[in-house]
């Protein structure tokens, strides 16, 4: 019999990671290639540094160091990244040792070059997207891919959707929060949203180029403070700028839990209730009608606020997100979903941890069903 202080254990459901990352082993010398800078080179390490070491940082035990590469841009160290951003064998290792039968790969949003000339974005986005197509179609139970787009151009980023949805097999791409000076709510981005409605293509919304970076070098704070900020200013461009009015069948996720919405959206109610002449001026929907219509990851690392985020946004609106592999994710994805502190009954772990995924992502449980192990026999069953 399973007491309360036992561990709840949910090892007989279908676990579906849809926010992690991946990245190819090598990638191009784009600034020989293009003839200037900005774009990310992957250096791969003779040595390893500890305290580069995802684990270590941790407190892992027992681990042993895997092979590591740093981030580079024009010679500046951006991050040191170990060998499961690129090696599918020991991302399907630490899968198997976490629970998660399959994660939903894009690529890393520093990839997303939207300040880059339109056409060599778009060859980048081939090269992303072609690299995810193959790990889908080696490992087709375990991965599932969304693909990248050159957002800085209608024309060439709906050519590459319609690419990755009708040609790739992708339910749908990952766009950041904003796409150099516009604002997801911008005239030119309107025709992408419109051919993604069309397609019934996903919109996966990850937030990258934070906002105030310059003015806040120390501390993380880009990634703390910025990171769920970006994700609120995308919600609220889409809300305010009508754009899900216009297109009540976008399908879009917003990731980390919806940033800061969840914690500010009766500031932000209130801003359209008591300012329609600055808020209200391209919609006259409230952005509270809006809750309920879209998805959220589960990646906000506190049972408290899961349960906020879940009460807020519903229980068939939350999809599991780990944020795998980075030091901001979680290790154990969906430890929190299923932890005591959160509290959630079986019925909706298993929506969060699986279902809600498949519904958003337009697929199949069944295709993946047979990864699971037979649930197994608690003591009371077995007399």
């Amino acid at each position: 019999m399973t007491t309360s202080q036992e561990p709840r254990n949910f090892s007989h459901l279908l676990r579906v990671d849809l926010h992690t990352h991946v990245l190819p082993r090598v990638l191009p010398d784009l600034r020989e290639q293009f003839g200037y800078g900005g774009f990310v080179q992957l250096n791969h390490l003779q040595a390893i540094r500890g305290d580069t070491c995802a684990h270590c940082i941790r407190g892992v035990p027992g681990h042993t160091h895997p092979p590591q590469a740093d981030m580079v841009i024009d010679g500046k160290f951006f991050r040191t990244c170990d060998e499961n951003l690129w090696d599918d064998e020991a991302r399907i290792r630490e899968m198997d040792a976490t629970g998660v039968h399959v994660q939903v790969l894009s690529t890393v949003p520093v990839m997303f070059s939207y300040w880059a000339h339109p056409e060599h974005t778009l060859d980048l986005c081939r090269f992303l997207n072609n690299d995810i197509y193959t790990r889908v179609q080696k490992h087709p139970t375990r991965f599932i891919g969304l693909g990248t787009i050159p957002m800085q151009s209608a024309d060439l980023a709906i050519r590459e959707l319609r690419r990755c949805v009708l040609e790739l097999g992708f339910p749908g791409v990952q766009i950041g929060s904003h796409v150099n000076k516009w604002n997801l709510d911008a005239p030119e981005l309107f025709p992408i949203f419109e051919v993604a409605e069309q397609l019934d293509a996903v919109i996966f919304i990850h937030p990258w180029d934070m906002l105030g970076t310059p003015d806040m070098p120390k501390y993380w704070l880009p990634w703390l403070v910025g990171m769920p900020a970006e994700t609120a200013r995308a919600f609220c461009s889409l809300a305010f700028g009508g754009v899900f009015d216009r297109l009540p069948r976008l399908k879009v996720c917003f990731a980390h839990g919806g940033g800061s919405v969840a914690c500010t959206l009766g500031r932000i109610q209130h801003g359209f209730d008591v300012r329609p002449d600055l808020c209200a001026v391209n919609t006259q929907v409230p952005p509270r009608e809006h809750i309920g219509k879209f998805w959220v990851d589960s990646l906000v690392h506190d049972p408290v606020a899961l349960q906020n985020v879940v009460r807020l946004f519903g229980e068939d609106k939350v999809v599991l997100g780990s944020d795998y592999p980075f030091p901001l994710g979680e290790d154990r994805p969906g430890e929190i979903v299923c932890s005591e502190a959160a509290g959630f009954s079986e019925s909706v772990i298993a929506k969060i941890l699986a279902s809600n995924a498949m519904t958003f992502l337009d697929r199949n449980a069944e295709d993946f069903l047979p990864l699971l192990a037979p649930p197994k026999k608690t003591s009371q069953q077995s007399t």
